[in-house]
């Protein structure tokens, strides 16, 4: 079962196959299953953070913490953000900071230390879902990207087994270099379009997060869906023109 909401007319009702030259999807949570291996890894650095200090604060939350304070940022926001919540101020600190250092970059740096090793722990899993339809839309002459905020992304989809489906990448470290805002700003997406040489409006954004789905919406996407793997959030409500529970339901729009 999915959701439309008329916000881009026939947008919303007609064929992606159809009307859009590109489908740019986002990599955790819409393809691969790496939410949960994210959280761990954020689970694991911040209840240190917290633990160190001593103070009495609940324990990072893996399921309403990471939802609003990290999903969907740049690895380094999270840090910012999740901390402010709590109201924990430490050095900005510097790129380079090693792991164990109290700053929001060494911080940073052993939430992806921790990540590196779950995911040689655990592996990679996909949706299988999403994979077949952007095996659907590539065979009918879509042009497809991926987009990450993480840094992470090469390897894992080198784990995956999905690198050869895209035409062009836009990740964490492409981001660094070439000075994107992360989401909710639509820089990652709009990169995306432009590597495709495709108008942002002649393409779909596929999101699970609130943060990326407004980021589609900011850009000025010709469609963006909603993946609702977590069917309590209200992605309509942020601006996505379809929420689908299954990637394969746009086939039949």
């Amino acid at each position: 079962m999915s959701k439309t909401v008329s916000q881009s007319g026939d947008a919303a009702t007609e064929s992606p196959r159809s009307r859009f030259k590109a489908a740019i999807f986002d990599l955790d949570g819409v393809l691969t299953r790496t939410a949960a291996v994210h959280a761990a890894a954020w689970k694991s650095t911040f209840d240190d953070v917290l633990n160190r200090r001593g103070e009495d604060q609940a324990p990072f939350d893996v399921e309403s913490d990471y939802r609003r304070y990290v999903d969907g940022m740049p690895r380094f926001d999270g840090v910012r953000s999740f901390l402010a919540s709590r109201g924990i101020e430490v050095p900005e600190g510097d790129p380079d900071d090693r792991p164990e250092e109290e700053t929001i970059y060494g911080i940073g740096n052993r939430k992806n230390e921790h990540f590196q090793h779950l995911l040689k722990e655990k592996g990679v899993d996909t949706f299988d879902d999403a994979v077949e339809q952007l095996r659907r839309w590539r065979a009918a002459g879509l042009k497809t990207a991926v987009v990450s905020s993480s840094r992470n992304c090469v390897p894992v989809l080198e784990a995956a087994g999905l690198s050869e489906l895209f035409d062009a990448k836009v990740d964490g470290v492409d981001a660094a270099e070439i000075g994107l805002q992360g989401k909710p700003d639509a820089d990652i997406f709009l990169e995306a379009a432009r590597r495709l040489e495709v108008r942002p409006r002649d393409a779909i954004v596929l999101e699970d997060a609130v943060s990326g789905v407004k980021a589609g919406r900011a850009g000025g996407f010709g469609l963006v869906v909603g993946v609702a793997r977590d069917r309590q959030q209200d992605l309509a409500e942020h601006g996505a023109d379809v929420v689908v529970y299954d990637v394969r339901e746009l086939e039949g729009r």
